[in-house]
């Protein structure tokens, strides 16, 4: 039980993780004023927030999948996206940007409800993972799957959930703790605790950014802190194993580290696609308000399209939209996916190319 726990920590690692959150905050705050308040006459102005925040969602969302083995590339969560044709793992992770969202929203109540919500929207569909509900029978990591004999770990009997749950949520909802390391025990005693029958790992991590955003350490993007773990996940899993054997500071070791990849990561990704929309706006002739230039942030967050989506996103006739993308084509910004005369699909292959990289580079073990 850890809601009036003590938690003793070194002067540097205190300072440390006090640093991480630093430098997560002012990520997030340089990216907004950058974003939303440009102005700067390039006509990337009307280049709003809200798509780059998507982007990041999803990066992160498409990281803490691949951490339990759900991998699934740029173009194949882009087409999820827009409903075309993908695989199990690009649907597996496209619900779990939907269970990230969930948990932000309802960042404002870290609670066993908020955390039922987030896990349904993560899981609905998936009956053997009981979406929304805390498991009533036992589980075990590791070793057969008839008997938890020789298991690596075996979570807490199902009829202590409630009360190690509530207990969860008390320490939580503390104010006394740097941020970082009240995340890092958190999202530990959560995945010791082991609440539900599937999706453990991905339902503990947006819980993650629950206590970021309730802290106010984030209060637009979503920081890719599992592409930050993702980066070494033995060493992610070791910690775990760590902090069920009571030493606590591997874990806060592992999210400071790992919070500061994310930043590295998120600015380089976030500089690069500024490059691209810079591009663009430099090949795009046409006018200031037209469907074309108008789209332009929707393919920072959706690098892949038809005519369905723009017309839903730019409330414009079919007609108009077929136009924006005959111009989008001509400056070479989307590219046609497929031959179809009917139910086409463009690709906006530099986004796709920077987030790739993305995904690249969080998956280079150190």
């Amino acid at each position: 039980m850890i809601a009036e726990a003590s938690v003793p920590l070194s002067a540097s690692l205190q300072g440390e993780a006090e640093d991480a959150i630093r430098e997560i905050t002012r990520f997030d705050a340089e990216v907004s004023a950058v974003l939303t308040h440009r102005g700067d006459g390039d006509g990337l102005s009307d280049i709003e927030l809200a798509p780059l925040a998507s982007v990041l969602l999803r990066t992160e969302s498409a990281s803490s999948s691949e951490i339990e083995g759900i991998t699934a590339g740029a173009r194949a969560l882009a087409l999820a996206a827009i409903e075309e044709k993908s695989g199990v793992n690009a649907q597996l992770v496209t619900a779990n940007v939907a269970a990230m969202q969930k948990a932000l929203a309802m960042s404002d109540e870290i609670s066993i409800r908020s955390v039922l919500a987030a896990h349904e929207s993560l899981l609905t569909g998936h009956p053997y993972a009981d979406p929304g509900r805390l498991r009533t029978e036992a589980i075990w990591i590791g070793g057969a799957a008839l008997s938890p004999h020789a298991a690596e770990f075996v979570p807490p009997h199902h009829s202590r959930l409630p009360e190690l749950m509530d207990d969860l949520v008390l320490f939580a909802q503390r104010v006394d703790l740097p941020v970082l390391v009240q995340v890092a025990i958190a999202h530990a005693q959560f995945e010791t605790i082991h609440p539900f029958n599937g999706g453990n790992g991905r339902t503990g991590r947006a819980l993650v950014h629950a206590m970021l955003r309730r802290a106010e350490v984030t209060r637009r993007l979503t920081i890719p802190v599992s592409a930050g773990l993702l980066t070494d996940t033995p060493a992610y899993f070791d910690a775990l194993s760590e902090y069920r054997a009571g030493r606590i500071v591997p874990i806060i070791d592992q999210f400071v580290t790992a919070s500061f990849r994310a930043v590295a990561n998120g600015q380089k990704l976030v500089s690069e696609l500024d490059v691209v929309c810079r591009s663009w706006s430099a090949r795009l002739a046409s006018r200031q308000g037209s469907a074309a230039r108008l789209l332009l942030p929707h393919l920072l967050n959706q690098p892949a399209v038809n005519v369905k989506f723009i017309v839903a996103v730019l409330g414009v006739t079919a007609t108009a939209a077929q136009r924006a993308v005959a111009q989008l084509e001509a400056a070479e910004i989307l590219s046609p996916l497929n031959a179809n005369r009917r139910n086409r699909v463009w690709l906006a292959g530099e986004v796709l190319d920077a987030l790739d990289g993305f995904a690249e580079r969080v998956r280079r073990r150190r």
